[in-house]
Order: C-alpha cells, then sequence, then structure tokens
C-alpha cells in the first residue's frame, strides 16, 4: 500500500508559483491602466471638438441661407437662435447663442459649446491663425 502513494505523484503548481504569476499580471496590469485612461481622455477630447464640428457647420449653413436675404446697405448682421443651430447639429450639448459670430461676409468665426458632461469647446477662425478648436474642462 505504501507503493501505492508513492506512485500516486499527481504535478501540479505549488502555491508559490501561482502567487508569482498573479503578482506579474497585478504588474502588467498597473503598468497598463494608466495607458489606457489617457486613450480615454483623448477619445473624450476628441468627441466634444466633433460635437463643436457639427455645430460649427449647422452654424454656417443657416448663416449661408440667411446671408441671402441681407441687405448690405441697411448694415444688419447675421443673427441665429440657439434652438434653430442646436436642431440642425443634432447635438445634445449647449451653444451658448452670444457665442456665435460672424465675420462680414458671413463665415462663422467664433463659437463656444459645452458637452453634456461639462466640457467646453472654443472654435476660433482668424485669418492669421486660420481655424483651431480649443478644449477645456
Amino acid at each position: 500500500m505504501l507503493n501505492k502513494l508513492k506512485k500516486n505523484n499527481k504535478k501540479g503548481f505549488t502555491l508559490v508559483e501561482l502567487i508569482v504569476v498573479l503578482v506579474i499580471l497585478a504588474i502588467l496590469a498597473a503598468l497598463l491602466i494608466p495607458a489606457l485612461t489617457g486613450y480615454i481622455d483623448k477619445a473624450k477630447e476628441k468627441q466634444v471638438i466633433a460635437e463643436t464640428r457639427q455645430a460649427v457647420m449647422a452654424a454656417q449653413t443657416l448663416a449661408d441661407e440667411k446671408y441671402a436675404l441681407v441687405d448690405p446697405d441697411s448694415g444688419a448682421g447675421i443673427s441665429l437662435t440657439y434652438s434653430d443651430v442646436t436642431a440642425l447639429a443634432e447635438v445634445k450639448g449647449t451653444i451658448t447663442a452670444d457665442s456665435i459670430k460672424f465675420s462680414d461676409k458671413g463665415v462663422v468665426t467664433d463659437l463656444t459649446y459645452t458637452a453634456v458632461n461639462g466640457v467646453e469647446c472654443v472654435y476660433d477662425n482668424d485669418e492669421t491663425n486660420g481655424e483651431y478648436y480649443k478644449v477645456t474642462s
């Protein structure tokens, strides 16, 4: 009977080997989590820029429609309502009505968009720097 017990050698992992593997996995996870959160933040920023771009394109489309109706001699500028721009852009955030500004030629030069999560994006289009989007939290 003693021979039977000695012959029945089951091979497996020891507790120390399992702990070493778990420690290695924990170290790898600790290295990857900050990198992944960086990608998530960049993706959220790009989403806000995309929504701002939609709002700018909607405002420009509405401005183009109204620009044809503006009498150049009257000196009246183009004015858009917040609800018109938001409805056309189909964005969930808010666009401040005062933040939409136009050049003399009817081109959108400034627009401020605030996403649902509170992140704000400012669109600026001027002749010296061109157009750019600035995201602030």
